[in-house]
């Protein structure tokens, strides 16, 4: 692992860290990525379920802006009632071993 000292505090602003957490930044944007990581596509209404303290509001937010990011697919049926899917991306794919190296560390720093 490498790290790259910054030498001015300024320049914080465009190393690749600050541009990944501009991302993935947000109350519930990392738990959507797990969601779609873990149960690949995923309906609106179950997404809703897995994630049960988000309200609808939240949650079109934050689908909307991780859409709009590249990180997440969304996909419209033209039927009744409408149906529309989301899975992850391949741009959203390349944040599992991120995400898998999250989860490893929780488990092994978990206190309770």
């Amino acid at each position: 692992m490498s790290f790259s000292y910054i030498s001015k505090a300024e320049d914080l602003e465009n190393t690749g860290f600050s541009y990944t957490l501009s991302l993935i930044n947000g109350k519930y944007k990392m738990v959507i990525l797990y969601c779609l990581m873990e149960f690949g596509v995923v309906r609106y209404n179950e997404m809703r379920k897995y994630i049960k303290t988000i309200s609808y509001k939240t949650l079109s937010t934050m689908l909307k802006e991780l859409e709009a990011d590249g990180l997440v697919h969304r996909e419209e049926y033209p039927q009744i009632p409408p149906k529309v899917e989301y899975s992850l991306t391949e741009r959203g794919k390349s944040l599992i071993p991120i995400l898998d190296t999250m989860c490893d560390w929780g488990t092994a720093n978990r206190t309770t």
